[in-house]
């Protein structure tokens, strides 16, 4: 027999009645019936059911054994009473009488119970992190990740791509986030980064004549935590193609990723792929107020300015006399109540706001009658022709913010959000993908007038060099997002491979030819011999497993996060370097001021 299992926690069944067998795993929970003892045994696979009574030659030893304790059991296999078997678990149908034990790893007491689902400070879990992750959710997490990732793979390779590695260590190269940096030793005061994305090395690989590349990268960035970001390093599967159009990607990546949401969605509807609409960047803000929407929710929002300019609502009606301002309506199928427009109301003031206007619509035994303070104020032929634009009737709102659109449209997002959530709007057995187009590669400081990027700056102008020769800011790019369930999961372009017209993108937003050189030389020289059009994208593994788990924050579905602050707590990292470190390096410590 092996030294350790002759079965795993998981294979036990009615057939193995009568056989010898060796179990390892944890205790994951001891049970005293009266003189019986029972022990749920866990591994990785799964749990059984072992016991001893009196008669067993080891109950001394059993009777000593805790939680979380690491042991090996020898025993026999028998069938459990049918009043007993727990149909949960593959096991269910019988346990193990121990006729043999041996402790392989004894437990202090526990900082956190592995047993159960209970809430721990996040500081706890991270720090034990090793013991968060025997929670049986955790696994689950942890095993579709592996699972999804395999899946990824295997469909990339079924449609012709080669996975090729990037370097780990690398130049710095500004894309958009702080960069990791690692000293030289071998080359004093200069030093190497950690890689961003492998944005620049799939480009060369394209202009080396790979057709194909995808690979399950890993990224860094030295950014401030989110819920859907970590705030070191993450995983994306990045992939590149030549000779491609914007559809063709598209056409690529989707069914890749509709195919792993069906395999890994536990029956969560899935649109098939060639249905995912396309929404220009500037109508997704117009509509739902973010350019990652959420399109299980069906609100959408439109402009009604026309029905407030000149009218009894001297708020509105003064705002759009100023240039580049709008009233955006927000539709509330189902919340025609002045209990809810309160709410909505105060939701409205925690986010720094006065408050919405609102117009609800019931039926008082004469007809529909629109009612609220905006109804008053503007009348009822104006409130009527809101109403038909909005396709609202009895027992239905609108609510409306008012402004230049970039200074309303995030919170009018959350708003929508918040109305779909509370009225029970929001399909939430449904996976629902956009892709959101046509971004604009230029906007215009407010204050200083100066003309910047928007967005990424080495994605193919629309319209090539005769759209960067007139109004700058009406350039779109051939860029887009894949958004699902209100998070962006991909993003991607259609690369800028002609130096010419990649020198007149950066000219326009301010940087000289030089320095476009000494930050992308190693791009900007290659794209001189022969640089086909490429493009592609990157899918966020993380974000995607936190999805499919039906997590809230990202922690969950990585294996060793680090917190809120950027801390490995488990390893204690960052740490300080050792004084002999630093001399090797040729660096010198300068305290900062607290």
């Amino acid at each position: 027999m092996h030294a350790y299992r002759s079965h795993t926690c998981a294979e036990l069944n009615k057939s193995n009645v009568g056989e010898t067998v060796r179990l390892s795993g944890w205790v994951h929970r001891v049970r005293d019936h009266g003189g019986l003892l029972f022990i749920d045994l866990r591994d990785h696979y799964g749990v059984t059911q072992v016991m001893a009574d009196p008669d067993s030659p080891v109950f001394a030893e059993i009777e000593k054994v805790r939680s979380e304790w690491c042991i090996r059991i020898d025993g026999n296999v028998l069938a459990r009473d049918e009043s007993l078997v727990n149909p949960k678990i593959p096991t269910g149908e019988v346990e193990v009488f121990i006729r043999d034990i041996e402790v392989l790893g004894k437990s202090e007491e526990l900082p956190l119970m592995v047993f159960g689902e209970q809430e721990y400070p996040e500081e706890t879990r991270l720090r034990y992190r090793y013991l968060d992750l025997r929670r049986e959710k955790m696994q689950r997490n942890m095993v579709l990740r592996a699972n999804m990732i395999q899946s990824i793979r295997k469909r990339m390779w079924d449609i012709g791509f080669n996975e090729y590695q990037t370097p780990i260590i690398t130049a710095s190269s500004p894309e958009g986030a702080r960069d990791f940096l690692v000293p030289s030793r071998l080359h004093p005061g200069k030093f190497y980064a950690l890689p961003q994305a492998p944005q620049q090395f799939k480009q060369l690989m394209m202009v080396s004549g790979f057709d194909k590349y995808f690979q399950i990268a890993p990224c860094f960035r030295d950014e401030d935590p989110r819920a859907d970001r970590s705030p070191a390093d993450f995983y994306q599967l990045d992939m590149e193609m030549s000779f491609v159009t914007q559809q063709d990607v598209f056409d690529t990546i989707a069914p890749v990723m509709a195919g792993v949401f069906e395999e890994f969605g536990q029956g969560r509807k899935v649109d098939p792929a060639h249905e995912w609409p396309q929404i220009s960047y500037k109508d997704a803000a117009k509509w739902y107020g973010t350019d990652k929407p959420d399109l299980r929710n069906p609100i959408k929002m439109q402009d009604c300015s026309e029905h407030f300019r000149g009218s009894g609502f001297a708020i509105f009606a003064n705002l759009l006399e100023n240039e580049g301002t709008e009233i955006r309506a927000i539709p509330a199928p189902t919340g025609g109540s002045r209990k809810f427009c309160d709410r909505m109301n105060k939701f409205a003031q925690g986010e720094g706001l006065p408050g919405m206007g609102y117009i609800f619509w019931r039926d008082q035994g004469e007809g529909i009658e629109a009612a609220g303070p905006l109804a008053k104020n503007i009348g009822p032929e104006r409130t009527e022709a809101i109403r038909q634009q909005l396709g609202l009737g009895v027992g239905d709102a609108a609510f409306f913010l008012g402004g230049k659109p970039k200074a309303f449209e995030g919170v009018a997002g959350k708003a929508r959000t918040v109305i779909g959530e509370e009225l029970g709007l929001i399909d939430k057995d449904r996976f629902a993908f956009a892709w959101i187009v046509d971004f604009p590669i230029y906007e215009k400081d407010e204050e200083t007038g100066k003309i910047d990027f928007e967005h990424n700056p080495f994605s193919m102008p629309q319209g090539g060099m005769d759209a960067l020769l007139s109004d700058p800011l009406a350039v779109k790019g051939y860029q887009y997002d894949l958004a699902c369930n209100g998070y962006e999961l991909v993003s991607g372009a259609i690369r800028n491979h002609k130096p010419e017209i990649m020198f007149k993108a950066f000219e326009i937003a301010g940087y000289g030819e030089d320095e476009v050189k000494k930050r992308f030389g190693g791009m900007v020289n290659a794209f001189q011999y022969g640089a086909p059009p490429h493009g592609g994208c990157a899918a966020g593994i993380d974000r995607m497993v936190m999805l499919l788990a039906d997590e809230a924050n990202i922690r969950e579905v990585i294996m060793f996060p680090m917190n809120q602050r950027a801390e490995d707590l488990m390893m204690s990292a960052p740490s300080e370097p050792m004084a002999e470190q630093l001399m090797e390096l040729g660096l010198r410590l300068i305290p900062q001021d607290q």
